[in-house]
């Protein structure tokens, strides 16, 4: 069975970092992209960033500049460095594993881990 186990939230001040991290096991890793999305109280659940099975990346605009996604194929992980985090980044984050084959995409979730950023 596929398995997406985040680690790395937590209670964090404006202004500071935290590095989320998501183990994948039952897929080919290698062969999958994977994001990152957050999803706040009361709001709809949004990408933030993306990495392809060829390391292209995309970011929400919210986040441009502060946020890396990064991938790991020997280690089946992927990893989101959050800089200069503020407090509307925070949310429950989610790891993604999605698989586009023929005419339709495959996803896979992880069970989220919250993110607070406050003082």
């Amino acid at each position: 069975q596929v398995q997406l186990v985040e680690s790395g939230g937590g209670l964090v001040q404006p202004g500071g970092s935290l590095r989320l991290s998501c183990a994948a096991s039952g897929i080919i890793f290698s062969i999958y992209g994977m994001g990152w999305y957050r999803q706040a109280p009361g709001k709809q659940r949004e990408l933030v960033a993306g990495i392809t099975s060829r390391g292209t990346t995309n970011y929400a605009d919210s986040v441009k500049g502060r946020f890396t996604i990064s991938r790991d194929n020997a280690k089946n992980t992927v990893h989101l460095q959050m800089n200069s985090l503020k407090p509307e980044d925070t949310a429950v984050y989610y790891c993604n594993a999605y698989l586009m084959l023929a005419g339709s995409r495959n996803d896979y979730w992880g069970q989220g881990t919250q993110v607070t950023v406050s003082s």
